[in-house]
């Protein structure tokens, strides 16, 4: 039976407050037919003794409070789901926005999601090929991982984002079954358009899935956002059988619409605003990142967040990083010496690289030269930082070969053209050969046989 509710008790932001309602449940979904007869889209997201909380998708602009009508359509927000979303642009709530019309299929899931049980997981191994040589090499993307890229405000995070949704591919595999969702958040019409160019003019857009929330949308359909995204991803990957990568921008234009979101109920915050719950939330979907025992795909996600102020001890970075397994932290010091992309290589981190490298999985020497060039890398801003006080002249000559060493590793391994693709065996080549600049008894890291095999000096 469909019962209509006539009225509201109070409208607050984004918000329409009603009495108490018998047999409704969290998350359920809502429409809200107005005085004009236009219907909004909403759904439950509190409820307690005395009354029903709806978040409006459209906002509650001219909403009145006695003649607004309310039905619970008994169901929490549903995406239908196809492999035809291949190549397709969405908005932030999952609404066709490329003109191409609706998605039909039998498949309809919450985007809510549901947990992997830590039981039926499985240990990733498989790398993914960024073509990027400063993350291939030392901060190895694995498949089935959740690795932050830490940025700045105005950092080239965005011209990042779109050549690994470019580039990115499996390690020796067919790349038919791999795909990436891309999901921008908060982002103004030129970079959504900047994305959309970039896809189509590479030709990679036949395999990109694109949720696209402006900075002009409603914030509530930023808090979407990333479940959509991660809802096709695990449809695709464990109904369809591919290998999914999910990069999305930026997680703190999500954390500050879902601070607003909360001050609009009206909750106690926490740290520097946002709500107690902000770990949970974040860890809801970063934990929908992995690879299922039995099933065949997998999701990886490479979520990009930037710092206010550049700092990484702010809450929305300082969280990220004690649920996901490792980062990638951009300098803004080498992006003005014009490097790019502007990997900061000693703070960054990929836990899970040391079991997907090396014999079977890139190359012998993998594992060895990462450990000697992050060594040889903390040597050169040792170098820098003493060349600062006393002068460059008054080093030591091991010193100076130090910081020739760190001119070609930011030069040569380090800076990058946008639309330059590196395979993994090139890379590590290249790194060998800037490598060679220091005398072979500095490399203690590395094992003879294989200094013998690959060492140039």
């Amino acid at each position: 039976m469909i019962i209509d509710y006539k009225g509201a008790t109070e409208i607050s932001g984004p918000l329409l407050v009603l009495k108490r309602i018998p047999g409704i449940k969290n998350e359920e979904m809502a429409e809200i037919r107005t005085d004009s007869g236009t219907v909004r889209q909403g759904r439950v997201v509190q409820m307690d003794e005395e009354r029903t909380v709806i978040q409006i998708f459209e906002g509650t602009a001219g909403i009145s409070l006695d003649n607004t009508k309310t039905r619970f359509l008994g169901h929490p927000i549903e995406l239908p789901l196809s492999r035809e979303m291949l190549g397709r642009v969405f908005d932030g709530a999952g609404r066709p926005a490329d003109g191409k019309g609706m998605v039909y299929s039998g498949v309809r899931r919450s985007i809510n999601g549901l947990p992997i049980n830590p039981v039926s997981r499985t240990y990733p191994r498989n790398y993914i090929c960024t073509g990027i040589s400063s993350i291939d090499v030392m901060i190895t993307l694995i498949r089935g991982q959740k690795l932050p890229i830490f940025s700045g405000s105005g950092m080239s995070h965005n011209e990042l984002a779109a050549q690994i949704a470019r580039q990115a591919r499996l390690a020796g595999e067919d790349d038919t079954n791999f795909c990436i969702i891309f999901a921008a958040m908060g982002v103004k019409n030129d970079v959504a358009e900047y994305f959309r160019r970039s896809f189509a003019s590479s030709g990679a857009s036949g395999r990109v899935v694109m949720f696209r929330n402006l900075a002009s949308d409603p914030i509530v359909e930023r808090i979407l956002t990333p479940r959509c995204a991660l809802t096709a991803a695990e449809y695709l990957a464990y109904e369809e059988n591919m290998h999914v990568l999910v990069i999305m921008t930026d997680m703190t234009s999500y954390a500050e619409a879902l601070r607003e979101f909360s001050s609009s109920k009206g909750e106690i915050p926490g740290r520097k605003g946002f709500p107690g719950y902000l770990y949970s939330d974040l860890a809801s979907l970063f934990e929908r990142a992995g690879i299922v025992r039995g099933r065949q795909g997998s999701v990886t996600q490479l979520p990009i967040l930037t710092m206010p102020g550049d700092d990484i001890t702010h809450p929305v970075p300082d969280l990220t990083g004690y649920i996901t397994e490792g980062q990638i932290v951009l300098d803004r010091a080498l992006g003005m010496n014009g490097i790019y992309p502007p990997v900061s290589v000693l703070p960054s981190l990929s836990r899970l690289m040391k079991d997907g490298i090396g014999q079977g999985f890139t190359r012998e020497d993998h594992s060895a030269l990462s450990g000697q060039l992050f060594a040889c890398y903390a040597k050169v801003m040792e170098a820098r930082s003493l060349a600062s006080v006393i002068g460059e002249e008054e080093l030591s000559e091991d010193d100076k070969k130090y910081l020739e060493f760190g001119r070609l590793f930011e030069r040569r391994i380090l800076a990058q053209r946008p639309d330059e693709y590196r395979s993994m065996e090139t890379s590590l080549d290249l790194c060998w050969e800037v490598l060679s600049a220091l005398p072979r008894n500095e490399l203690a890291r590395i094992e003879d046989e294989i200094l013998d095999k690959y060492y140039k000096g």
